[in-house]
């Protein structure tokens, strides 16, 4: 029974923090909603016993992928305003498109009740969490069968961020220089 009523807390919270970060003005309010989405997200995960999971949600999402972001976004600046015209006129209609796609299939799983881990789930998730353990299991493959696309995602997130941070800072020194530098019409008045 109390696992009910946390899990509709959850539910509530997540959906708030959802809905709000949809319609949040400012990037920095749009990423901590986004953490609260997942904090949310790993509660659900404890409640179904998935503890390595819910673990991993709030050290790597919540905890460093969220900070490094609004560092980013602290860094580049968010009181400038921004530009309304869309570089790609049509991502709107395709974005709605593939968000309609996604809820269909959501709804087609949550309504056909597939399960996928068959009638008795306390014997299924006991099977999967036996020995050598399933979070032995996935340090094993991650560590040595996906070592190489780890640590090259890895070295891809540190270039796109320092990328950033180069233009960024590229584009403020441009702006800055020629509003120091005099035009020609100032420079015959002197």
């Amino acid at each position: 029974m109390i696992a009910l009523i946390v899990f509709g807390a959850v539910f509530v919270f997540a959906l708030g923090c959802s809905i709000a970060m949809l319609f949040a003005k400012n990037a920095v309010h749009t990423a901590l909603f986004l953490v609260g989405s997942q904090v949310a997200l790993a509660v659900a995960f404890l409640l179904q016993g998935a503890h390595f999971v819910a673990a991993v949600q709030i050290i790597i999402y919540a905890g460093a992928i969220m900070v490094l972001f609004l560092f980013v976004v602290m860094l580049l600046g968010v009181d400038r305003s921004e530009v309304l015209v869309e570089p790609l006129p049509a991502q709107r209609q395709v974005a709605l498109g593939l968000g309609a796609l996604l809820a269909a299939g959501i709804t087609y799983i949550a309504l056909t009740s597939v399960d996928l881990i068959g009638a008795d789930r306390t014997q299924a998730l006991a099977a999967i969490n036996r020995d050598p353990g399933n979070v032995l299991a996935v340090a094993r493959t991650l560590f040595s069968r996906y070592l190489l696309g780890f640590e090259a995602t890895s070295v891809l997130l540190v270039t796109a961020i320092v990328g950033v941070m180069v233009l960024a800072r590229r584009v403020d020194s441009v702006t800055a220089l020629s509003a120091s530098t005099p035009s020609s019409e100032e420079r015959e008045v002197a």
